[in-house]
């Protein structure tokens, strides 16, 4: 039976956060219901945005080492002019992305590694969150609060949440012209230039759409903590960029999977509370995660071996 890669995208961050869900179950069955679902996933949708822009710079073979710094200055932005002068703080909004789009630019004209020049931007950001809120405060505005604390039927609105986040981004970068560009570009940028497309303008796109998501991201996590700090984020960078392996992407080619990068935020959600359940210290939780990912990792390199060989045959 042959598996196809598309396949092995999805299945294998699906069961990971399946067999993490019922460890969860077993270990507190109060968590299966309404509220224990709401507890368990609280913070999800601010890291499956981080982590869809991740996977929008990956998917163009960058990466990006300032998107917890950038969620940070977003989240300081909404906590101050977005709550106060919300005209002003959409026009900061306009112009991070515009920023965001003009780093895509450079990096391809000057052909820069995008690590170095995002690193360089972690700081810029970082000191303009700084300049905003030196001290955490601020408050969120009125229906950024509603929004992420509204409470659907059935199912938790982070669940919600990341349906409709994995079923938007599924379509634009899966199934739209504008996302086929996009992968294009990550897997053969030449043959898309042949084709008369402009490269560098897709680049653009690609890295102001990512702006864009990084922004919702930290509008979101100011509406579950009702507050901002200038670092509050910065464990976003390392967690979106395990959000998008874990759930299938590569660092090269332009192979990406929306769904698979949601399912990998939520995965990566879920194991803070399961090692919180286990009474690990929050000084190991990192490692332990990291050791999550290099399993799922391993599995996944398995499976691609085994249909190798059956496509060898």
């Amino acid at each position: 039976m042959r598996i196809s890669s598309s396949a092995v995208r999805l299945i294998i961050p699906a069961a990971s956060l399946a067999v993490l869900l019922a460890a969860v179950f077993y270990m507190q069955p109060r968590a299966m219901s309404y509220t224990g679902l709401n507890l368990l996933f609280n913070l999800a949708v601010p890291i499956a945005l981080a982590t869809i822009a991740q996977m929008l710079i990956m998917s163009v073979n960058d990466l990006d080492l300032s998107m917890g710094a950038f969620v940070s200055f977003c989240a300081c932005v909404t906590a101050t002019f977005l709550q106060t002068s919300p005209a002003i703080g959409v026009l900061i909004f306009l112009g991070a992305i515009a920023v965001y789009a003009g780093i895509g630019v450079v990096i391809h004209l000057r052909q820069l590694p995008s690590i170095v020049v995002t690193l360089g931007m972690s700081f810029v950001w970082g000191g303009l969150a700084v300049l905003l809120l030196p001290s955490p405060g601020g408050a969120a505005p009125g229906w950024v609060r509603w929004l992420m604390t509204v409470k659907p039927p059935l199912v938790p609105m982070a669940i919600v949440a990341s349906v409709i986040i994995a079923a938007v981004t599924h379509y634009v970068v899966m199934r739209s012209s504008f996302g086929v560009l996009i992968r294009g570009v990550g897997g053969n940028n030449r043959s898309v230039e042949r084709a008369g497309w402009s490269v560098v303008g897709i680049r653009a796109a690609a890295y102001a759409l990512a702006g864009l998501f990084a922004v919702l991201a930290g509008i979101a996590l100011v509406g579950l903590t009702t507050a901002a700090d200038a670092n509050i984020a910065l464990r976003y960078t390392l967690l979106s960029i395990a959000g998008v392996i874990l759930g299938g992407g590569e660092f090269v080619g332009g192979r990406v999977s929306p769904i698979g990068a949601v399912i990998g935020a939520l995965t990566l959600t879920l194991a803070g509370s399961f090692l919180s359940f286990m009474r690990i210290s929050p000084d190991w939780q990192i490692g332990a995660q990291g050791a999550i990912l290099i399993v799922v990792l391993a599995l996944r390199l398995f499976l691609n071996r085994v249909e190798k060989r059956e496509k060898n045959r």
